[in-house]
């Protein structure tokens, strides 16, 4: 139940409530998915009410996007802080490679996230606007990347920006989303450190080898 501090509280931070909210709708729709989360219990969990939510994100829809649009925008910015432009290109790639597979492995609740809205077809994320524009920016750090180490002949193979980043995501997202199968079919913990070291030499020098024949 909501106490008049509580709403006097909620109502001199706005952007607090707001942050709050998309905490633990994350992991309502981590744990239960689009489909069976429920605003009744975010309501609950945040000591809100259905209605202030819907105030701040309009819909069900609309709080699940601000929260899709939360996770993606950490990784973009974590990529946008590395200043690749200052580095080698093929220190920068691999620098770019262990970005990517940290992120992932800190961050499982986006890994879960974007297989939930791939479920959906990505009908939600086609209707932002904010995250089409910021994935702009990653495939210029790539390009930028590319177009350096083949002026300096370190690469050889022209590559397709957007092609090349979906190969690093594949390889650093799977070991996240499908730790558990695998795990289970092969006895194998995708998250014990020792592989975690090495799995990430051998993505970074399997891209390196792909760029360089």
């Amino acid at each position: 139940m909501q106490t008049e501090d509580s709403r006097t509280a909620r109502k001199n931070d706005p952007d607090g409530t707001r942050e709050n909210i998309i905490e633990v709708a994350t992991r309502e729709f981590v744990e239960s998915g689009f489909s069976g989360a429920r605003v009744d219990q975010i309501a609950d969990l945040t000591k809100t009410s259905k209605r202030m939510i819907y105030y701040y994100f309009g819909s069900k829809e609309g709080l699940y996007l601000a929260v899709l649009e939360r996770a993606y925008q950490k990784i973009r910015s974590l990529e946008s802080r590395l200043q690749l432009q200052d580095a080698e290109p093929e220190a920068a790639m691999r620098i770019l490679v262990a970005n990517t597979f940290d992120h992932d492995d800190a961050n499982p609740d986006f890994v879960q996230l974007v297989s939930i809205e791939n479920i959906h077809r990505a009908e939600h994320l086609k209707t932002s606007d904010v995250l089409r524009h910021s994935s702009s920016g990653i495939v210029d750090i790539i390009a930028g990347i590319l177009e350096r180490g083949l002026a300096a002949g370190v690469f050889k193979r022209k590559v397709d920006p957007v092609d090349l980043h979906q190969m690093i995501s594949a390889e650093c997202f799977f070991r996240v989303s499908n730790r558990h199968t695998f795990g289970v079919l092969f006895d194998r913990d995708l998250m014990a450190d020792d592989l975690k070291t090495r799995h990430r030499d051998m993505i970074a020098d399997m891209i390196l080898a792909y760029l360089k024949s």
